[in-house]
């Protein structure tokens, strides 16, 4: 979230916000790291002036993508030279992180940055970019790479050679559940045993006549799937079945996934997976994540005018960070929601009436939307050359920019408005507009970040929330560009 402190700094300058701080893993007040992203790009520029190969490829993703090279930079290879700069702008060790030959792999812990190995002899600095499209064989297909994929398919870790020129070489990896940078073999039996768990995600059940028995075949899935695979792959797999069934239920995003693939990125360059959950539910929810290893993070307390809250939970193994919604009323934002079961309310909020209207995005409705990282300009005018719209902006700061693109429209099912007219939840005329034109259901939305900035806007957020409530009228069309 966005405190006092960062507002102000943003005002007065570009400068670093106690970058030089400690290193506390539960503070969630993010800082900026313009210093740390500025160094970042000088040496990114060098590296594109060298090689061809490279600076084709970056304009290609503006212009085909809406994306932004440095977005999808796993990681570079600088000189030990520069280790004193990197660590002055907040960069520190990655112990966790192993390599071939013992280099130092340093991370902006508190930022959404690329990692940089160091390694000494190299010709240029940077000597090496690794992008990180969402699956290596499709960037080498895309792009006619002679050059065979180090590791095995579905492995821990791929790379393959893309371009080298002039002293520089270009890299892409493919990451499953894994931070290091060393490939191995599958063990015995280990590659069908993810194919299988791939299997069980994919052919997952999602509509019950009750959400409680969603939930207990969803973590009976599980309860299968860890000891065959472990927990980051299988959520990792999770992950990527989630995407694939809200693509189905979104044009939008069907539309963006296309282009990127027409470069062999797929959601390599996803930020994070938005799930709304009813007040009964929300805790199974949390306990769902928490087994697959997310640990939580911030939580949102929109105000008692807003009537939400949501939990930030982030899976730093997968690199998988969730945003998930739930009704409050004004007296329980002190509360930790994700842990204490809600009891009923008396009335549905905006998130509360999409979940009645659609069902759990943890079960049959989908994620409401994936939020990816974009040029933010460059995204909105291309999908609107794509009849896709977006809506206006609910953060617009140099540091961050968000905004949804027209929801997609959903069939509303006649039993499930007919349990919340029965219950008094929505009015008889809200009733017959919900059947007559359906309701809204999920978008895609539109991210850039500056300055590594990691966190979330909370006081904006409240007023696309609003926006969506799919009992106002027209605010589709008032609200888009």
């Amino acid at each position: 979230m966005i405190s006092p402190a960062t507002e102000t700094t943003i005002g007065a300058s570009k400068s670093v916000l106690r970058e030089s701080a400690p290193y506390d893993p539960k503070q969630f007040d993010w800082p900026l790291a313009f210093e740390a992203e500025t160094f970042l790009q000088q040496r990114i520029n060098s590296f594109l002036a060298a090689n061809n190969f490279a600076q084709r490829l970056a304009e290609r993703m503006r212009n085909e993508s809406g994306t932004d090279f440095f977005e999808w930079i796993d990681h570079l290879i600088l000189s030990p030279e520069d280790e004193k700069a990197l660590r002055a702008v907040g960069f520190t060790n990655d112990a966790a992180a192993e390599t071939p030959t013992g280099e130092v792999v340093l991370h902006h812990p508190r930022a959404t940055l690329p990692r940089v190995i160091l390694r000494a002899g190299q010709k240029q600095n940077p000597s090496l970019i690794a992008l990180r499209p969402e699956f290596v064989s499709d960037f080498a297909a895309r792009h006619n790479l002679s050059g065979e994929i180090e590791g095995a398919p579905l492995s821990r870790y791929r790379r393959v050679t893309v371009a080298e020129e002039n002293g520089t070489v270009l890299e892409a990896v493919e990451r499953r559940a894994y931070r290091g940078f060393v490939s191995a073999p599958h063990k015995p039996g280990q590659l069908d045993a993810i194919v299988k768990v791939k299997d069980l995600w994919k052919a997952r059940r999602r509509l019950f006549a009750n959400d409680a028995e969603g939930f207990v075949v969803a973590n009976r899935l599980l309860d299968q799937s860890i000891p065959l695979v472990g927990r980051d792959q299988t959520c990792q797999i999770y992950f990527e079945e989630e995407r694939a069934y809200w693509e189905l239920r979104n044009r939008a995003a069907r539309i963006q996934k296309f282009r990127q693939d027409q470069l062999g990125l797929g959601w390599g360059n996803h930020d994070h997976h938005t799930f709304r959950s009813s007040r009964e539910h929300f805790v199974d929810l949390t306990e769902f994540l928490l087994k697959l290893g997310f640990e939580k993070r911030e939580r949102y307390y929109a105000g008692s005018e807003a009537g939400w809250g949501a939990q930030i939970s982030e899976q730093s193994i997968v690199g998988i960070v969730v945003f998930a919604d739930v009704d409050l009323m004004p007296d329980e934002t002190q509360i930790d929601f994700a842990s204490n079961r809600l009891p009923a309310a008396p009335k549905l909020g905006t998130v509360g009436l999409w979940v009645g209207l659609h069902g759990e995005s943890f079960l049959g409705a989908g994620m409401h939307h994936l939020e990816a990282r974009f040029d933010y300009h460059l995204l909105r005018d291309q999908l609107k050359a794509e009849g896709i719209n977006t809506m206006n902006p609910f953060s617009n700061f140099e540091f961050l920019r968000q905004a949804f693109t027209e929801g997609e429209r959903w069939q509303v099912a006649r039993d499930r408005a007919e349990r919340l007219l029965a219950s008094k939840l929505i009015t008889q005329e809200q009733f017959d507009k919900f059947m007559k034109e359906g309701a809204l259901g999920s978008h895609l939305e539109n991210l850039q970040r500056h300055g590594g900035f990691k966190g979330f806007n909370q006081k904006s957020v409240s007023v696309v929330i609003s926006a969506t409530d799919p009992r106002r009228n027209h605010f589709e069309h008032a609200a888009s560009h």
